[in-house]
């Protein structure tokens, strides 16, 4: 499938996903966002055992485009807002692990997308923020991804200054899982996103999507959870397959997955 904003690319088991508005410095218009969510929706659906995504140009993303919204009414205003939702929620339903790969800036939504997908990988040079704080339109949207990253305190610091941090600090508050020199960003993602994907997707795929489910449930209710889904997936072929090889002494032969 043909795209104006993305790009689509496989590579071995991996798909990498790239936003290709430089010139907009990959702000998220409606039509962008409604092209990742095809894009993250096939990729979903696909045999690829991870996600890349990425961005073309200077920064990452700089969040909404204000060319959508500047003028909008309220319905439409809400309208962008749920299709942005609805890309954040994707990400996190798809089976494979997403894995952000940031350079530059990724403000706003830009930022909502990192701290939306399941890891994340920042070159040196990335900062990361929240500016509707000190503008005229706060960051309500991104900050409900951000904050479950960060905490109350460091959420309320980066929504209401607005002020960008940089990667290493990112990397203390847990918005990112590693930062790496420039020249690096490609190999690191590409590591990390090998070292997730070690074993059987299906029960990555299952695994993801009740981390997701149990994360902000209270502690009764998320064992309660946690307990019947884990027993239900102690029958799937990979889990008995997972145990025959560990007491045995040898590789698994997964339906689907990498052994190494």
């Amino acid at each position: 499938m043909s795209y104006e904003h993305i790009l689509v690319e496989r590579s071995g088991e991996f798909i990498t996903i790239t936003m290709n508005r430089p010139q907009r410095r990959n702000a998220l218009s409606r039509a962008h966002m409604q092209e990742l969510i095809s894009a993250f929706g096939q990729a979903g659906e696909s045999d690829a055992l991870g996600i890349v995504l990425a961005g073309n140009g200077p920064v990452f993303s700089a969040g909404h485009d204000f060319a959508d919204v500047a003028d909008a009414s309220l319905p439409e205003v809400r309208s962008l807002l749920r299709t942005c939702t609805d890309l954040m929620t994707l990400m996190q339903q798809v089976p494979q692990p997403v894995v952000a790969k940031v350079h530059g800036l990724a403000t706003a939504a830009g930022c909502q997308l990192v701290a939306t997908a399941d890891l994340a990988v920042a070159s040196e040079n990335a900062g990361f923020a929240a500016p509707g704080g000190n503008g005229g339109w706060f960051c309500h949207t991104p900050m409900v991804a951000i904050a479950r990253n960060i905490g109350r305190k460091r959420a309320a610091e980066m929504a209401m200054s607005g002020d960008v941090i940089d990667a290493r600090t990112a990397l203390d508050w847990g918005l990112v899982n590693r930062v790496v020199p420039i020249p690096q960003l490609d190999s690191a993602t590409t590591d990390l996103l090998e070292r997730v994907t070690r074993g059987s997707s299906d029960s990555k795929g299952i695994g993801k999507q009740a981390l997701y489910a149990q994360i902000d449930l209270d502690q009764p209710k998320a064992y309660d959870y946690a307990v019947e889904v884990m027993a239900a997936t102690s029958q799937l072929p990979d889990a008995r397959e997972g145990m025959r090889a560990f007491l045995e002494k040898r590789k698994p032969q997964w339906l689907r997955g990498r052994t190494s």
